[in-house]
């Protein structure tokens, strides 16, 4: 009978393994690292401008004042949406892994107390289920779901559209992939992929859901620009932050510090709704867990680590070993981010070109030696006999076995004998990080016992990084930094020779200084930190170990994040540009590249063979004037063009320009229609199918065209370029000969219309270049040039 179950679960183990592709084929834009040569990179930009064509102005003709107000109040739903999505996942994610990693050690100390050498084999394959799970899932199903998602989802904040990241089966992989990687006992946390989650969730409400999947709400595809789209992801990663440290407020300085590149005040306020709603469904999640109804899920499970009641206070002379807790932290996270960059590049070079199946035994193989080093060195280390109980600290020693709590009995001969390496390494991160900011437990670690686990630890945190699985660096950052904090604290004690200082303090400024120093946060960080230890008193401490750290480690390589996501192809524009940019010019950036421009009416069989030819997304119109002036008359995309090639309702068989103002043919297509989904690689010129006849007709650009498009004059300096380029998250900006004349200026009391005035009334407050004696002629010139440029060449008569 047994025989006939083991052979059934290798058969169906084999079934499994045979389905798994040996080779990368259509998945690698996602765990692979995106490429970034020609054609092949996965990487596009997103339209953040408005643009302003006939379509959206006839869509914003016919919305009234009640559109505006019901537009208002969808976005605060939407915004109450993404709170309770991202606590529910929140909720789940955290319930299944304490479920899943209190099963597990419960039933391995129930077996070690019968045989060690059994209760190791337990232990190494219930994690290597678990991880086998979660990388199965993610080769399988989810690619874009590897690593944090941090990198990618801060590349989509700053304008770049990567594929599958916000796919409804990337939240899946996310989910029930963190389940797996951080229940099976790997060195990285579930924090960065819940920030991805978030913004998943976020996307796939803003857009209605998920086309492919047949879960699409219509009264939910309201907001469906990119512009709406990066609002609502930016609550979805502000609400990632809050739901994984119960910090709201530290959610909306991470979105504001980290993420995102623009920010409005009224952005703001729905962010911090949105925090704030994560926090109500954490906090209710958690009181109905305390009775007892989430199994091993107990009260625990969100990282919040109370030392209220540590030390209290805090001596001038200890500000020195603070401020060496800094630097070291700046030290060792510069060194991690080198050495993952350096592992990562290996990896994209050589490991995973060979397919699926290698990331899979990859990311079995470190599970096995994870669980090897978890399990077998408490086992080399001599116990320590328990510290004389204290009634009012409500520490236990030992603790039994299989429970929360300082003081694990593992391998130990006598009943009053704790491990206390097994304290740290033989527990879950969120249980062994509480033990090293515990007070009021001076001692309970030998320096040896840390120093080991610092190494070990940091060596299997940077292996660990980058293989095919949901994976955070935050908990193994602060369990890094914990560590030699505490071995820090140890050392002051030693050396002070004073009671109120507690080892614990100094574990937290560790933890903060190595986050620092490998992410690169300050603010955001810092609020983080006094949220999750409930501690305000630490608040100019903490202020000082992340400046300390950050800047230590700025001065030998960038943030975590921004080498990640330059190693995966993603295109970041930094919040400064280039000192070199000064001495540029936009004509100088353009270099030699040929301008590509389409004539207003054009031909259905050169669009195609143009679109065909060219892989730009977008292209300056040309048309001319009533004088036979050549005129650029707006800018038109390559999106666009695809969605009009498709739909075949624009073509015409006349060679002049439609009357679109005079009614003889309206507008056939909504704003919406020309929005690609998000994340998705949108319609491709080979997916259209065209007839002979169709490629004879011709196609009225003026509609269609952008006509206010952003220019800047050929001498203009890169650097100014490059502001103006990401302030106002552009796509395309028009470099062009310098003006022959000024029509006007705009000042700022120009731009200071107040609600009630008609706007057809107010003149803007012009300095002319010629004398004012010629008033009246220079105001018809105006009017005539301040007439929009498309409505007057949408009537304009060729014949």
């Amino acid at each position: 009978m047994l025989s006939n179950h083991l052979q059934n679960g290798f058969e169906t183990a084999k079934l499994v393994w045979s389905q798994i592709p040996n080779s990368e084929e259509a998945e690698h834009e996602g765990v692979g690292l995106l490429s970034t040569s020609g054609g092949s990179s996965s990487v596009e930009s997103l339209d953040y401008e408005v643009i302003e064509n006939y379509a959206y102005r006839e869509e914003q003709a016919q919305r009234g004042k009640l559109y505006v107000g019901y537009s208002v109040v969808v976005k605060w739903f939407f915004a109450l949406l993404i709170g309770i999505g991202t606590g529910l996942a929140a909720v789940f994610i955290n319930i299944s892994v304490e479920n899943f990693a209190g099963w597990k050690f419960s039933l391995t100390f129930s077996i070690i107390q019968k045989s060690y050498f059994a209760g190791f084999l337990v232990y190494i394959l219930i994690n290597l289920i678990l991880v086998f799970s979660s990388v199965y899932i993610i080769t399988k199903f989810a690619p874009a779901a590897a690593g944090s998602g941090i990198p990618e989802i801060k590349g989509y904040l700053n304008g770049v559209d990567i594929h599958g990241i916000l796919l409804f089966r990337t939240l899946i992989g996310k989910i029930f992939g963190s389940i797996g990687s951080v229940g099976g006992g790997l060195a990285l946390g579930k924090e960065g992929p819940l920030v991805h989650t978030g913004a998943c969730i976020a996307s796939l409400l803003g857009q209605g859901g998920s086309t492919k999947y047949h879960l699409r709400y219509r009264w939910l595809q309201v907001f469906r620009s990119d512009r709406d789209r990066r609002d609502l992801v930016t609550c979805g990663c502000a609400a990632g932050v809050a739901a994984a440290f119960r910090a709201p407020v530290g959610g909306v300085l991470f979105a504001l510090e980290e993420v995102t590149s623009w920010w409005r005040s009224q952005l703001m306020w729905r962010v911090f709704f949105t925090s704030a709603i994560v926090a109500v469904v954490v906090r209710s999640a958690m009181g109905w867990c305390k009775s007892g109804k989430c199994g091993h899920f107990g009260s625990g499970g969100f990282i919040i680590w109370d030392i209220s009641d540590g030390q209290e206070d805090y001596s001038f002379e200890e500000l020195l070993p603070m401020a060496v807790i800094g630097v070291i932290g700046g030290l060792l996270g510069a060194l991690f981010n080198q050495l993952t960059l350096y592992m990562t590049s290996w990896r994209r070079n050589y490991l995973h070109k060979k397919g699926n199946r290698v990331k899979i035994i990859e990311a079995c193989v470190i599970s096995v030696i994870t669980s090897v080093i978890s399990f077998g060195l408490p086992l080399l280390r001599k116990c320590s006999p328990c510290p004389e109980s204290d009634i009012d600290s409500g520490i236990e020693c030992p603790r039994p076995p299989g429970m929360y709590g300082n003081y694990v009995n593992f391998y130990c001969s006598k009943d009053k004998e704790y491990n206390d390496l097994a304290t740290i390494f033989f527990n879950t991160q969120d249980d062994a990080i509480r033990n090293l900011f515990s007070a009021k437990t001076i001692h309970e670690y030998s320096a040896q016992s840390l120093l080991t686990f610092l190494v070990m630890f940091y060596t299997l945190a940077v292996v660990t990084f980058g293989i095919a699985v949901p994976a955070g660096q935050f908990v193994p950052g602060i369990m890094i930094g914990s560590t030699y904090g505490r071995l820090v604290g140890m050392f002051v004690v030693n050396f002070y020779k004073k009671l109120n200082i507690e080892e614990g303090t100094y574990a937290l400024l560790g933890a903060a200084s190595f986050l620092g120093g490998s992410m690169r946060m300050t603010v955001s960080l810092c609020v983080i930190m006094v949220e999750i230890t409930n501690n305000l008193k630490f608040l100019p401490l903490i202020m000082l170990v992340l400046l300390i750290s950050k800047a230590v480690g700025d001065a030998f390589s960038e943030g975590l994040y921004e080498e990640q996501a330059r190693l995966r192809g993603v295109p970041l524009l930094e919040s400064r540009p280039k000192y070199k940019m000064r001495q540029m010019t936009a004509k100088e950036a353009c270099g030699a590249q040929k301008v590509v421009s389409l004539p207003r009416i054009i031909k259905v069989a050169d669009v195609v063979s143009i679109l065909r030819t060219n892989k730009h997304n977008g292209f300056p119109v040309i048309d001319h004037s009533r004088n036979g002036e050549r005129l650029v008359i707006g800018l038109v995309l390559r999106s666009h063009l695809l969605v009009l090639l498709q739909s075949k309702v624009d073509f015409q068989h006349s060679p002049l320009p439609c009357d679109t103002r005079g009614g003889s043919k309206p507008i056939s297509h909504s704003f919406s229609e020309f929005v690609k989904p998000a994340s998705s690689k949108g319609l491709s010129i080979d997916d259209i199918h065209l007839s002979s006849d169709d490629m004879e007709m011709y196609i009225d650009l003026g509609p269609f065209l952008n006509p206010s498009p952003y220019v800047v004059p050929e001498d203009m300096s890169l650097s100014k370029v490059y502001n103006l380029f990401r302030q106002l998250g552009l796509r395309h900006i028009f470099v062009v000969p310098r003006a022959s004349r000024v029509i006007g200026l705009i000042t700022r009391k120009d731009l200071l219309i107040e609600d009630g005035e008609d706007s057809t009334t107010v003149e803007l407050q012009s300095t002319s270049v010629r004398a004012r004696r010629r008033d009246k002629s220079l105001l018809t010139r105006n009017t005539e040039a301040e007439r929009p440029l498309l409505n007057g060449l949408l009537v304009e008569d060729h014949n």
